[in-house]
C-alpha cells in the first residue's frame, strides 16, 4: 500500500506534505512528483499537415546536398502562410512561419524562393540577431533558444518554425548521443511552448546509400531518435526522374510513403528575378528504404533480368499487378527496377474493373510508351 499512499499524497493539491518528505527526504533534498493516470486527459495529435507535421512536436528533414531540402522547407512555409494546399492535396490552415538560417542568405535566397512559391511575406519572420546588455550580436541557437521562445510567443498564429541547420543547436559534440539529446531539448521545448511544428534541417551522411534511413542522418543517432517525425529528400541516380520527399520515421503517424517533386526556377512577383521553387508530383507508397533506393544506379544485368521476368510473366496475357508484385519479390526483383523494365518494354497497364484493380500486358508492338497506372 505504500506506493499508492505516496501517489495519493503527492497528487492531492491540498496536502501539506511535500513530495520530498513523503519519500523520506527533507525539503532540501531532490524529490520526484508522481501522478496517477487520472491526472491526465487523453489528447489526439494536433496535425498541421496530417501525417507529416504536428503542432507541438519536433521534426527533422534530412537530405543530401542538392536534393532541395531547404527549398522544400521554404515552399511548405509558403503553403502555410496562404492557406494553400499541401503536396498531397490537403488544404493547409493559414498561419505564420518563423525561420532561422545559418547557411542561406535571407534577402538573396530564402525570401525570393518564398515569394516565388506564392508565400505571404506578411506572415513570415526571420531571426535577425540576439541582444545582450542592449547590444545586438549574432543569434546562437545553442544558447539563445529561451530568448527565441519568448520572442516567438509574440507572433500571431505561429504554426511553423524552421531551423536550418538544426545541428547548430548542439553546444557539444553532435556525434555524441547524450550531448545531442541535451542540445535538442530546448528545441523540443520551443515546439511545446509555442504549440507549433518545428522543422530542423540537416544532412545525410555521404556514402551511406542503401543503409537504413535513420542510420544515414549525419551526426549522433539522437538526431533521428528525438524528433517525432523524420523526413528525407531523395535525389535519384537517374537525373531524369523526379526527386522525392519521404517519411523516414514517425512515432505518431504513418511511417512510410512519400511524394515526388521537381525543382525549377520561377519569377519572383514584383521583381525582375527568378528563384528556385518546387513543383509537387505524384504520391508514392512504400517503405522509406525502398523509396530511397532510387539513389543507387541499377546495373545493366538487373534491368535485363527484370525485362526477361516481365516477358515471361506476361507471355500468356494480362496479369494482375498485385500478382506481379508478389512474383517479383520472390524472384529478387525490386519494384523500382521492374517499373523501369515496364517502361522500356512498353508494357501497358489496364483497369480490370471497378473492384479488381490493375493488370499489366505486353504491347502489340514492343517498345517504350506504357500507359499510366494510377494505383
Amino acid at each position: 500500500m505504500q506506493p499508492d499512499h505516496i501517489i495519493r499524497e503527492i497528487y492531492n493539491p491540498d496536502s501539506a506534505i511535500r513530495p520530498g518528505k513523503v519519500n523520506g527526504h527533507g525539503p532540501d533534498k531532490p524529490a520526484v512528483d508522481l501522478l496517477p493516470g487520472t491526472a491526465y486527459e487523453p489528447e489526439p495529435i494536433r496535425w498541421l499537415w496530417p501525417g507529416w507535421l504536428a503542432l507541438g512536436k519536433l521534426h527533422l528533414l534530412a537530405g543530401a546536398p542538392g536534393s532541395g531540402k531547404s527549398t522544400a522547407g521554404v515552399c511548405l512555409a509558403a503553403v502555410l502562410t496562404t492557406g494553400g494546399r499541401w503536396p498531397d492535396g490537403m488544404i493547409a490552415p493559414r498561419g505564420s512561419v518563423l525561420v532561422w538560417t545559418g547557411e542561406d542568405g535571407i534577402a538573396d535566397t530564402l525570401l525570393p524562393r518564398f515569394l516565388a512559391a506564392g508565400g505571404d511575406r506578411n506572415r513570415i519572420y526571420f531571426v535577425d540577431s540576439a541582444r545582450e546588455n542592449g547590444q545586438p550580436r549574432p543569434f546562437d541557437p545553442a544558447t539563445d533558444m529561451p530568448a527565441l521562445i519568448e520572442a516567438a510567443k509574440d507572433i500571431a498564429d505561429l504554426r511553423l518554425v524552421i531551423l536550418d541547420p538544426v545541428v547548430s543547436a548542439i553546444t557539444g559534440d553532435s556525434h555524441k548521443n547524450t550531448e545531442t539529446r541535451r542540445g535538442l531539448q530546448p528545441v523540443v521545448e520551443l515546439a511545446e511552448a509555442v504549440s507549433c511544428a518545428v522543422l530542423g534541417i540537416t544532412h545525410l551522411s555521404k556514402g551511406t546509400a542503401g543503409k537504413e534511413p535513420l542510420e544515414r542522418i549525419a551526426g549522433s543517432i539522437a538526431f533521428g531518435a528525438v524528433p517525432r517525425v523524420a523526413l528525407a529528400t531523395v535525389k535519384p541516380a537517374d537525373q531524369s526522374e523526379p526527386r522525392r520527399l519521404i517519411r523516414a520515421k514517425s512515432n505518431i503517424g504513418p511511417d512510410s510513403g512519400g511524394v515526388e517533386y521537381t525543382l525549377h526556377m520561377a519569377p519572383v512577383p514584383g521583381h525582375e528575378m527568378h528563384a528556385q521553387v518546387i513543383e509537387w508530383g505524384e504520391l508514392l507508397e512504400g517503405s522509406a528504404k525502398d523509396l530511397m533506393a532510387v539513389e543507387q544506379a541499377e546495373n545493366e544485368s538487373e534491368r535485363e533480368e527484370a525485362e526477361a521476368f516481365l516477358l515471361d510473366t506476361l507471355r500468356h496475357g494480362p496479369v494482375p499487378t498485385r500478382e506481379i508484385k508478389v512474383a517479383a519479390v520472390a524472384h529478387g526483383h525490386s519494384w523500382r527496377t521492374l517499373n523501369r523494365a515496364k517502361r522500356d518494354l512498353g508494357v501497358n497497364a489496364l483497369k480490370l474493373g471497378m473492384k479488381d484493380g490493375w493488370a499489366w500486358e505486353l504491347p502489340a508492338t514492343p517498345g517504350p510508351g506504357a500507359d499510366h497506372e494510377t494505383d
